[in-house]
């Protein structure tokens, strides 16, 4: 056998050097490294595997290799190279099969992923493979594979909100009227006096849950607090507000005390007796009592009027707010009530229910789904006690985000370039 030895190979003419002719064999010998520092067309798959398994929580990866990770003992986060050129590929494979107990993340280290800065892709499948190839700046890093070639990089889209509780039950015996249920919004306006709160940021795929407070129910002898409503999902904090506060009553009967109770609102007083506490920037506290007149309950907007002689206080008034498109005022404290035929305390606006200024009758029920209190009662006990309203769930949601998945049957309506999702029962919305 011949041999030629030369440091360099140039073509005699022209830029293409051709090493033998069509069906000829180039061997390279065992142990021969071929360093290519220019672009390698035709030979297959040039990725590097590893023969390490990463085994540490973080490891920063060289473009064209293929990595094992195992996450036996931990979580695991991938930082990508800060610099990539078109054609640059990677590979993770789930070694031990334990994604789905201990997470890969992949830190985009600046480069897009799917189109997107953020955010980083989180991997929990157990056995994934993820095969991803550099593609420019525009797109970034795009799977070949990672199984099913999810979208990695969901962007989130704005909801607005309003959350408004139960309201509190009236009570007996000229009693305070109850407390209206708390308030809570992003938009138009919120209870207690506050600012408006941030909107929320909603990750497709989620399924977010709305969940209506119910007004303190009618019943004999039993006064009590509304109950909370609350909208909550992955990625967001959860959204509570607070049930109205129970109205003050004759305390042998039903109720806690002559004093209202704390709430959203706070519950009217009877007798001595002193207004309940509301919650910052929910709504405002209930009126103090007086011997024959009983307390206003606190509304969203206002607090509830002191009872007087012979006269009921009126029930604080509720915040009027146009997430739907309309003004709707929400949240209306239930008016005092009085000894016979004397002038009852009136329901605050958007949903307080009137006192009583008749013996054994209650007051007038607060509004359902605008979380009004409940009237108080007449003079005399062994009556009825007038319920709180239910509450409501609104989300506002641009018509090109929404995605028409929900439960729970709310009512859906447009309003401009938006929709607006009402729940007065509990549902859920998927982003």
């Amino acid at each position: 056998m011949s041999k030629i030895e030369v440091d360099k190979v140039d073509p005699q003419s022209g830029t293409t050097l051709t090493l033998g002719t069509s069906g000829d064999t180039v061997s390279i010998p065992s142990g021969v490294t071929l360093v290519n520092n220019g672009t390698a067309s035709g030979f297959g798959d040039n990725l590097e595997w590893q023969s390490s398994i990463v085994t540490a929580s973080t490891i920063t990866v060289v473009a064209n290799r293929g990595y094992w990770i195992d996450t036996t003992s931990n979580a695991c986060t991938i930082t990508l190279p800060g610099a990539a050129s078109v054609g640059d590929r990677l590979i993770f494979t789930d070694y031990a099969r334990n994604w789905a107990t201990n997470n890969v993340t992949i830190n985009q280290n600046s480069l897009k992923f799917q189109g997107n800065t953020t955010p980083n892709p989180v991997y929990d499948t157990n056995g994934q493979s993820v095969d991803i190839v550099y593609s420019g700046a525009t797109k970034g890093w795009i799977p070949n594979s990672d199984d099913d070639v999810i979208f990695e990089t969901p962007q989130t889209y704005t909801a607005d909100f309003l959350v408004l509780a139960g309201g509190g039950s009236g009570a007996e015996d000229i009693a305070g009227g109850g407390g209206a249920g708390g308030l809570r919004s992003s938009v138009s306006s919120t209870g207690g006096g506050g600012s408006n709160e941030t909107a929320l940021q909603l990750t497709p795929g989620t399924v977010y849950t709305a969940t209506v407070g119910a007004g303190y129910p009618a019943g004999n002898n039993d006064a009590g607090s509304g109950s909370p409503s609350s909208i909550a999902g992955s990625g967001i904090t959860t959204i509570t507000s607070v049930g109205g506060g129970e109205a003050g009553g004759h305390d042998g009967y039903g109720a806690t005390s002559d004093n209202g109770q704390p709430g959203g609102c706070g519950g009217g007083a009877r007798g001595s007796g002193t207004g309940g506490s509301g919650t910052s920037n929910q709504g405002f506290a209930g009126g103090n009592g007086n011997g024959t007149g009983g307390g206003g309950g606190g509304g969203t907007s206002a607090v509830g009027v002191a009872g007087a002689s012979n006269n009921g206080g009126n029930g604080g008034a509720g915040t009027s707010n146009s997430i739907t498109g309309s003004a709707v005022t929400y949240g209306g404290g239930g008016g005092g009530g009085v000894t016979n035929g004397n002038s009852v305390g009136s329901g605050g606006s958007g949903g307080g229910g009137a006192g009583s200024n008749t013996q054994h009758a209650k007051g007038v029920d607060g509004s359902v789904n605008l979380g009004g209190g409940g009237g108080g009662g007449g003079n005399s006990t062994n009556t009825d006690i007038a319920a709180g309203g239910s509450g409501i769930v609104i989300l506002r949601i641009l018509t090109s985000d929404y995605t028409e998945t929900v439960s729970g049957s709310p009512t859906v309506t447009t309003d401009g370039s938006h929709k607006v999702i009402k729940f007065t029962g509990t549902g859920t919305y998927t982003a």
